[in-house]
């Protein structure tokens, strides 16, 4: 009985790869990218006014590395930003302000946030004091404090937006991959994202499937209006899968697109893997819904997916190899490796994307147990009161 179920397990986690591989959105490719050039951009003096609202708390040591790309944006049509100093304990405010006026050109603006108001999320709030001082630009660029875009990037978005009748067009954006910790978690957690709401899926008018990346969405500010505008998200804590599902699935049906990206990227750092693990373990739960069934149902997959391949497939290799266990041996091992083979070469074109060599693909099990040890972590975190905090606040509900 007991050979039986290993064999069982092996089998339902080599189905689970096959579906995932050729039926699941092909979300482990990795090909959803910005095209190098539209067809049909905007004519000469037509480009849409954009206003770049950038949210900022305790922001002064990145802002040097990250504000000057958007100050020398080369869009060719208006182009504006704001920067919320939402409740920083740092000198982010007068960073900013130094950093414009050592760059004059596209007009800036700095306003201050009082943190949230009660019922909303800490960055939302940031979001809807930066609207507040926008103006009506046709395109809202909501893009964080630590993100540093190409002088294109803006000219890009737009291009892509008007060229497809896009009212959301949003890029995850290249986290920081240069130390030991970050290069063996960051990839996996861009790969679990794209597999939790695959691109091409969400890029579908008509699947459901929505979500966005925060470090960078362009928004069509007469969609977010129409669908009712950042008060209907005021306490999302995920903010960005928020923003996509009410673009796309509210009162608006809006189009949206979500995309990868090497040119766009983040600065901030995560040198160790405690900086990481609270980074991940802050919304973790969230994502589940703060639901202890889900959080079961997660964990119970992860073992499932990640743990059954390798260590089912070497166990009862070895013992098929010694001659032992019978037919139901050498099943539950070419299952089991075939599965790990699988989720292996799922991985690889992420380890592409951020220039990892491919012998990281194998350890992606490793990887996963973490994050489930993360995740259980979030719920743990939720349930003694201190889920949810981020530069000193906590958020959770």
């Amino acid at each position: 009985m007991t050979a039986l179920a290993f064999a069982a397990a092996a089998l339902l986690s080599l189905a689970t790869w096959l579906y995932l591989l050729l039926f699941h959105g092909r979300f482990w490719l990795a090909d959803q990218r910005l095209p190098l050039a539209e067809s049909r951009p905007p004519a000469a003096g037509s480009w849409p006014a954009v206003v770049a609202i950038v949210p900022a708390r305790n922001e002064a040591e990145v802002l040097p590395s990250t504000l000057p790309t958007l100050l020398g944006q080369d869009y060719p049509g208006p182009m504006s930003i704001v920067l919320v100093d939402d409740a920083s304990d740092d000198a982010t405010g007068q960073v900013a302000e130094k950093l414009a006026a050592a760059q004059p050109g596209l007009p800036f603006e700095l306003v201050h946030g009082d943190g949230p108001a009660p019922g909303w999320a800490g960055k939302v709030a940031a979001m809807r004091r930066g609207l507040e001082s926008a103006g009506r630009a046709e395109y809202v660029l909501f893009t964080d404090a630590d993100i540093a875009h190409p002088a294109d990037s803006v000219r890009r978005l737009v291009e892509l937006g008007e060229a497809d009748g896009l009212d959301l067009v949003s890029l995850m954006v290249l986290l920081r991959t240069e130390s030991a910790a970050e290069r063996a978690i960051v990839p996996a957690f861009v790969y679990s994202f794209a597999q939790l709401y695959p691109f091409p899926r969400v890029n579908r008018p008509h699947s459901r499937t929505a979500a966005a990346a925060g470090g960078c969405m362009l928004v069509r500010r007469s969609t977010l209006d129409r669908a009712g505008g950042l008060d209907q998200i005021r306490a999302a804590r995920i903010d960005d899968v928020a923003l996509g599902t009410l673009i796309k699935r509210g009162a608006a049906g809006g189009r949206i697109w979500l995309g990868l990206t090497a040119r766009v990227r983040s600065v901030r750092p995560y040198p160790k893997l405690a900086d990481l693990w609270d980074m991940i373990a802050r919304s973790a739960y969230t994502q589940l819904r703060y639901s202890p069934l889900l959080l079961f149902g997660t964990l119970l997959g992860l073992l499932l997916m990640y743990a059954v391949p390798p260590v089912v497939g070497l166990i009862f290799a070895a013992v098929a190899l010694g001659g032992g266990g019978g037919n139901w041996s050498l099943v539950t091992a070419v299952a089991a490796l075939a599965a790990w083979a699988a989720l292996s070469v799922s991985y690889l074109p992420t380890l592409r994307l951020y220039g990892l060599r491919s012998w990281r693909a194998p350890a992606l099990p490793l990887v996963m147990m973490l994050y489930g040890a993360m995740t259980f972590d979030s719920a743990l975190r939720h349930h003694r009161g201190s889920g949810g905090r981020w530069k000193g606040r906590v958020e959770e509900r």
